[in-house]
């Protein structure tokens, strides 16, 4: 015999309702049905992304989505599920840049607080010459070191994983890099010092 649906599953045994309290053995407030128990948690969300070279050039996507439609990115987003990090990198490069990638090592993990995310950035190639804009991108570009548009960067975290991989560019392992000392994503950098 079917187990009956619990009020939450079928909906008719009127509204839910959930208040804000700290949950039995937990030590943060969460968001609890008054009816049934069920606790909602709300966790970072994963984005995975590389940054992608060809010929000595970096990949760059301009959004054609908000937030910060127009700037410029890395080929980068949400991990779905069932997928793995490498698996979301490269799915993020061939939705928004219709490219093939190929993953060379992790570059860094970057921890983005106020808007409840972890970033983890790949260092990778381009399989081939071939890229365009994907749904997400208004235009997709390969851009030499002097030419990146350093003022029209998307996020704080594109200009730390630039900057991080140029400065392991030319070795063969790394160690991966995290935010810079003080950085949680707040701040917009500006463009790097000559040199770097």
């Amino acid at each position: 015999m079917p187990m009956a649906p619990k009020p939450q599953e079928e909906g008719v045994e009127g509204d839910l309702a959930f208040s804000r309290r700290v949950p039995s053995g937990d030590n943060l407030p969460r968001d609890i049905c008054d009816r049934c128990g069920f606790i909602h948690y709300v966790n970072p969300k994963i984005v995975v992304g590389s940054v992608v070279t060809y010929d000595g050039k970096f990949l760059l996507c301009r959004r054609a989505i908000e937030p910060r439609r127009g700037f410029w990115t890395l080929p980068a987003g949400f991990m779905e599920q069932g997928e793995t990090t490498e698996e979301g990198a490269r799915r993020e490069a061939r939705e928004e840049a219709n490219a093939d990638i190929v993953l060379r090592d992790l570059l860094a993990i970057y921890n983005i607080p106020r808007i409840a995310q972890v970033q983890i950035m790949y260092r990778a190639t381009l399989s081939t010459d071939a890229f365009s804009a994907g749904e997400e991108s208004l235009e997709v570009e390969l851009f030499s070191w002097d030419e990146i548009p350093w003022d029209d960067l998307a996020f704080p975290s594109v200009y730390w994983a630039l900057t991080q991989f140029r400065s392991v560019m030319d070795k063969e392992a790394i160690a991966p890099f995290t935010n810079p000392e003080g950085e949680t994503g707040n701040l917009f950098p500006r463009k790097p010092p000559a040199g770097i």
